[in-house]
């Protein structure tokens, strides 16, 4: 097994990665709350954690990956104030919450197996761990880290020394429920304690998800459920965690404080890697910015999802990527070249390309220097490349993989060409032609007669 070195957001250092239990490697990367289309920028998260799964298991570790499906208990704010989002995602759908989330669990999972992302080994559901949940929040109230109010159950931050500075985050530093629309609890002793389990009172008094428990009937906190679900999946402490850097000041830090607290053990997780925000045209995405895509979106405008792939694999994960559908085009050409290239079936020398390609990915997940590699190794050595594309997921041997593509933009560039070629306007149709080969498509043309 080669040395793999990680970026620690927990020690803010790059990290020789050890696991507790050699060979095997437990992992757990936060998945979607299911009340909205799963959008490019979480494919880019899902994609640095493929990556990371697939180098792992190249080194001959044995991966167990848990991932999330958060359908109930994440309200508007992180810090667990405000709407509930299932219950505005049903409303705003004209859905049940429960039909709310079996729709946008499919369609996430959807996205990312046109994204080439191997599933997790295990899926786990809140709605379906509401026990384990409960004997969390019990063994907290036991050990003194939480207290109950007429409201809801907290967790107590002051009882847990550790919590100020966790992944650097100042409590002096955080804004905590500064929106308009985000409502603060009235029985927190501190702005920065959290809830564990909100009661059916009050403001929530209507909700349509609870059960019952100890403290009456209500539904868990957000941040619970990860911790939860990850302990009774991989232990009490386990390997890697990972998930969006919008998690390193509430979320992540949450579930370090009250797994501790339940356990007793210190760390929770030993490696935690967080991945860089995907801006759009230089911008936050945003619906109302009118540049929120889907992995459909692409499709659509008749792009491989795989190009979406590539794209990811140019910046490092813990960079700003920016999305522009230029970016994407671009992408989709070096794919199409790629897959070009593998298909010459070139047998030539390789030197050292595999050393060099493996200590990229060990240098914490170094994907534009792999892809340079990979270059270097399509030009000489099409077996090699296919044996990188392994760890990258590119489907470099699959040229025509994905028929369904062939729509929207393409169906119309295939049209004008064909009237173009029947006027005979041969130098106008060449060029559709061309750009249909920059976008992995080739054409293949019958004899026409040109109108006379």
């Amino acid at each position: 097994m080669a040395d793999i070195y990680l970026y620690n957001s927990l020690t803010r250092k790059k990290e020789k990665f050890v696991p507790i239990n050699p060979p095997n490697v437990g992992m757990y990367t936060c998945g979607m709350t299911v009340y909205d289309y799963a959008h490019i920028g979480h494919g880019r998260k899902y994609v640095t954690d493929d990556i990371l799964k697939r180098v792992l298991t190249a080194n001959g570790y044995k991966v167990k990956h848990v991932q999330n499906v958060t359908d109930v208990g994440h309200l508007v704010s992180d810090a667990d104030e405000g709407e509930d989002k299932l219950e505005k995602g049903a409303e705003k759908q004209g859905k049940t919450v429960w039909e709310v989330a079996e729709f946008f669990t499919k369609h996430f999972y959807d996205s990312m197996d046109k994204l080439n992302i191997i599933r997790p080994d295990i899926i786990c559901k809140a709605t379906d761990h509401i026990n384990e949940q409960v004997e969390m929040i019990r063994q907290l109230i036991e050990k003194g880290f939480a207290y109950d109010t007429p409201e809801a159950v907290y967790f107590d931050i002051s009882k847990f020394s550790k919590y100020d500075g966790l992944f650097g985050q100042k409590l002096s530093e955080k804004r905590i429920a500064v929106r308009e629309e985000v409502r603060k609890g009235g029985h927190k002793k501190h702005p920065a304690d959290f809830a564990l389990w909100f009661k059916r009172v009050g403001r929530f008094a209507d909700h349509v998800m609870y059960w019952d428990s100890f403290w009456g009937k209500g539904f868990p906190g957000w941040h619970l459920e990860c911790s939860a679900m990850s302990i009774k999946y991989l232990g009490e402490q386990f390997d890697i965690h990972t998930g969006g850097e919008d998690h390193l000041s509430i979320h992540h830090p949450n579930e370090i404080a009250q797994s501790e607290a339940a356990t007793g053990k210190s760390p929770f997780v030993k490696y935690w890697l967080h991945t860089a925000f995907l801006l759009v045209d230089g911008r936050k995405m945003s619906k109302s910015l009118d540049n929120f895509y889907t992995v459909e979106d692409i499709v659509k405008k008749g792009y491989d999802p795989l190009a979406l792939r590539y794209l990811y694999l140019t910046a490092h994960y813990r960079d700003p990527l920016n999305f522009t559908w230029e970016s994407l085009g671009a992408a989709q050409t070096a794919l199409t070249k790629l897959r070009t290239m593998i298909f010459a079936k070139k047998k030539g020398q390789t030197s050292d390309l595999r050393k060099k390609f493996n200590e990229a990915l060990a240098d914490d997940l170094n994907t534009p220097r792999t892809l340079a590699v990979l270059w270097e190794a399509a030009r000489v050595n099409s077996e090699l490349a296919l044996e990188f594309d392994q760890v990258l997921g590119l489907k470099l041997a699959e040229v025509s993989s994905i028929k369904y593509q062939v729509s929207g933009e393409i169906k119309k560039l295939l049209r004008q060409r064909d009237k173009l070629r029947k006027e005979g306007k041969f130098a106008e149709a060449d060029k559709i032609r061309k750009r249909l080969f920059a976008l992995g498509y080739k054409p293949e043309d019958k004899p026409v007669h040109a109108k006379t």
